[in-house]
């Protein structure tokens, strides 16, 4: 994987990225006011809109942008190699028994990513559900950050055919100050056969540890 940098920051204004509460409060607001359907080739609104709302460019089957630092303000622009995505092609090839077991599979995929690029921008020193008060932003991803990676990683493992049981869904959001649940969202996968959505939520975990993944149902009401 060819790791190119692409560390300029965005125009957004520091408040942005005040934490990954405030701005999932503002912005989901605006992806989840008109969803539309997904069409071969094209991305839902909600999907495209976490790429555009820091412009950069969506994932395609050679390439991603990695977004760290808060709200992308720092990037990298990753290039696969043959050699990876044989070995992202066999982690996935591993859950095709059933679909919990992809989930399982897709587990290992981000945590794979996690390896692959934490000794190369730095965020092997990232820490759990970092946010702009720990005040390093070059070693830490943010909620948004985690959403727009592991977003963008399904979806090349969607164009690389490599899921039997899922489909990339739209983010979700949660939030509600009156029980003091901090707003925050995740990237989402909806099993084909029964339509339920099951997050893949890296930003609460720690280096190489594995994304939570479970119903939305269920993520809606964790704090």
């Amino acid at each position: 994987m060819k790791l190119t940098d692409r560390r300029e920051r965005t125009r957004a204004p520091d408040n942005t990225s005040a934490f990954c509460g405030f701005a999932a409060s503002l912005i989901g607001l605006v992806l989840l006011a008109a969803p539309q359907p997904m069409r071969a080739g094209e991305l839902s609104a909600p999907i495209a809109a976490l790429y555009s709302t820091v412009s950069i460019f969506p994932p395609s089957a050679k390439s991603m942008t990695i977004c760290y630092g808060f709200v992308c303000r720092r990037r990298q622009i990753l290039d696969f190699s043959a050699g990876e995505r044989s070995a992202l092609s066999q982690i996935l090839a591993a859950g095709r028994a059933s679909a919990a077991a992809e989930r399982a599979a897709v587990q290992k995929a981000v945590i794979w990513l996690d390896r692959r690029l934490g000794p190369e921008i730095g965020t092997d020193k990232r820490v759990a559900k970092a946010d702009f008060r720990y005040f390093d932003d070059k070693h830490n991803f943010d909620c948004w950050d985690t959403t727009r990676n592991t977003t963008s990683l399904l979806l090349v493992l969607q164009e690389w055919g490599l899921f039997r049981y899922h489909v990339v869904g739209d983010p979700h959001y949660r939030g509600n100050a009156l029980v003091l649940q901090t707003p925050h969202n995740t990237a989402v996968l909806v099993e084909r056969a029964t339509r339920v959505e099951w997050v893949v939520d890296l930003w609460p975990r720690g280096y190489l540890q594995p994304p939570d993944v479970m119903t939305v149902e269920k993520w809606v009401t964790e704090d």
